[in-house]
């Protein structure tokens, strides 16, 4: 069966990022619980409503992708920090390959300001499951 988004660039991502958040919740709230930069996220957040331009497709895609699994409550949260990611799956089609980086690639990506990869490290990071000590947080950003 094929999916509202199959037609994107970046269906297979959007499918292994669905798939890891509903077979593994738990490293998606242990990525999203350290600290991050609330204005580089939200203003990645902000290019890729604006990147996708948001037409029919687009909106039924994202709206699709957003209901695909019944999230019960334990789940929710966890469904909450995929947002970003199957965003920029959505708004920009090499936003997938970062997916295939190592997670030091993507950060320093993100340290650069980069909004793809600003909305898909924390992707990396919980499909990786790596230590938090690798995780983006204010101070990082203050070094720069």
């Amino acid at each position: 069966m094929k999916s509202e988004w199959s037609h994107l660039p970046n269906a297979k991502y959007i499918d292994r990022v669905l798939a890891h958040l509903k077979n593994d919740p738990g490293s998606w709230d242990a990525a999203w619980s350290t600290e991050r930069d609330e204005v580089a996220w939200d203003a990645a957040r902000n290019a890729a409503w604006d990147a996708a331009a948001w037409d029919a497709a687009y909106k039924a895609a994202w709206d699709a992708a957003w209901d695909e699994v019944a999230w019960p409550a334990r789940k929710a949260a966890a469904r909450a920090r995929a947002r970003g990611a199957i965003l920029a799956l959505i708004a920009w089609d090499h936003a997938g390959a970062l997916l295939e980086l190592p997670a030091e690639q993507v950060r320093v990506l993100a340290l650069l300001g980069q909004p793809a990869a600003i909305l898909i490290y924390l992707a990396v990071l919980a499909m990786e499951n790596l230590p938090k000590s690798l995780i983006i947080n204010k101070i990082d950003l203050v070094d720069q």
